[in-house]
């Protein structure tokens, strides 16, 4: 196992009800922003139970967070909160949204350009107003970590930044709250948990026992519950597992102490930016094929996932090997999401401009031993075609 410090400071309020919890997390008097998504939030009655929680407080509400959260939309929540002298921040929705609202807290008290906080993975960030998360879509783990993922359309790119001030203080997570998600939104989320899982799991062995069974642990209840939230929306238990899955996948805990991936996740950026898809639909098709075409440096892991996980324990190696991706791809289309590129709509991708971007945001050698080069890229959009 490699050294590693692990370190959490999110405190979760889990279960029905935890909402109304909401007003003993945030200090006394706070001017507090409420920063939300599409009108979801408050079509389903999201949003007006955390305000009537905040009762008492001085609340500026900022809606309209996209699905990748764009820096300039963001610029404007960023401009609201320096008006109306905000102190404390309040996510309420999925991972796009707490993460918009986290570069919003490092941002308002910035005195720079904000796009200079997500250069070099946030190091120019030295501090944030406090801020806390309601989630309400499952996927990113984004409310007990400290990443966060920003959009820039106008000069095409799409960033991760980790840095320990954007961890909420606290996290609401109501489980009742998912149950009237699309199913789509279901899907992306519980594909999007796998594939973080896989990326923490997936590479090299280094003698991370309690990693690999945590980990493993995780895969097998995406595998188990996940299909049965597309059929049984409503099933609180259902719902609670997946919930509390998706945080356990990216909180620090799995990764902490073994090498990591992330290849798939960073080529997924570029293809978002290009073609506008959801970022856990760039996953399902990506992750197969990169499996594929890095299989020898993940062969003892890709053996011990099939074993461990899909139960394939007999034949030849490049066989197992073989069964277990295939095996993944098949979970990925039991949830709805296509893993081609073609059966996202897109017949053919541009290849050139999918390297020019890697090459231009310095992406030219991902993966865990750095093996994923642009050439190699071409060699997988080709098997995601």
């Amino acid at each position: 196992m490699l050294n590693f410090t692990f370190h959490n400071p999110t405190k979760v309020l889990f279960g029905k009800c935890t909402i109304c919890q909401l007003a003993g997390e945030i200090p006394p008097g706070a001017r507090v922003m409420v920063a939300f998504g599409a009108e979801s939030a408050r079509k389903y009655g999201v949003l007006d139970e955390v305000l009537r929680a905040l009762a008492g407080f001085d609340v500026t509400e900022f809606g309209g967070i996209e699905a990748n959260p764009e820096y300039d939309t963001l610029c404007s929540g960023i401009a609201l909160a320096r008006e109306k002298k905000i102190d404390f921040l309040l996510a309420v929705g999925g991972g796009s949204v707490i993460d918009g609202t986290k570069f919003m807290a490092a941002a308002i008290p910035f005195a720079g350009e904000p796009y200079q906080l997500m250069e070099n993975k946030g190091a120019a960030i030295r501090q944030a107003l406090p801020l806390g998360a309601v989630l309400t879509l499952p996927a990113s783990g984004s409310e007990m970590n400290n990443r966060a993922i920003i959009s820039r359309r106008a000069v095409n790119w799409k960033r991760a930044a980790m840095n320990d001030w954007f961890f909420p203080r606290f996290a609401v997570l109501d489980p009742t709250k998912t149950c009237t998600l699309p199913p789509m939104q279901t899907a992306n989320g519980v594909v999007d948990t796998f594939v973080h899982v896989l990326e923490q799991y997936l590479t090299y062995p280094v003698q991370g026992k309690v990693q690999d069974r945590l980990a493993e642990g995780l895969l097998l209840l995406l595998i188990e519950e996940g299909p049965k939230a597309l059929v049984e929306p409503e099933n609180y238990d259902v719902r609670a597992n997946l919930m509390w899955a998706s945080t356990l996948g990216l909180n620090g805990l799995i990764g902490a102490g073994v090498p990591q991936d992330w290849a798939a996740h960073r080529a997924g950026y570029e293809l978002t930016v290009l073609y506008g898809l959801d970022h856990a639909r760039t996953l399902a098709v990506l992750v197969p094929a990169m499996l594929q075409v890095r299989a020898g440096g993940k062969k003892e892991k890709l053996l011990q996932y099939g074993e461990r996980v899909w139960g394939i324990s007999s034949g030849a190696e490049d066989v197992r090997i073989t069964a277990a991706i295939e095996k993944t791809k098949a979970f990925f289309g039991s949830m709805g999401l296509p893993t081609s590129l073609s059966g996202c709509g897109i017949e053919k991708v541009d290849a050139d401009r999918f390297i020019e971007l890697l090459e231009e945001h310095g992406l030219t050698a991902m993966g865990e031993r750095g093996e994923v080069t642009p050439a190699m890229m071409r060699e997988i959009l080709a098997l995601c075609a």
